[in-house]
């Protein structure tokens, strides 16, 4: 069986860009919901869910 990668590249593309932009909002605010430590390491080992979470519970509200 083979691995269609047409179907594949393209999730995996978006979903280093998800990361990526998590990590760079990570890094660029000054405080968030919690140790940034903690973030790092949900974005980095949650896959696709763990930028998600980041965006809606992570980042301060001001």
């Amino acid at each position: 069986m083979a691995i269609d990668w047409n179907i594949i590249a393209p999730i995996l593309v978006l979903q280093l860009i998800l990361v990526v932009s998590a990590l760079y909002s990570l890094f660029k605010q000054e405080e968030t919901s919690g140790p940034k430590w903690v973030w790092l390491l949900i974005i980095l080992l949650i896959s696709t869910i763990g930028p998600i979470i980041y965006f809606i519970f992570g980042r301060k509200k001001y």
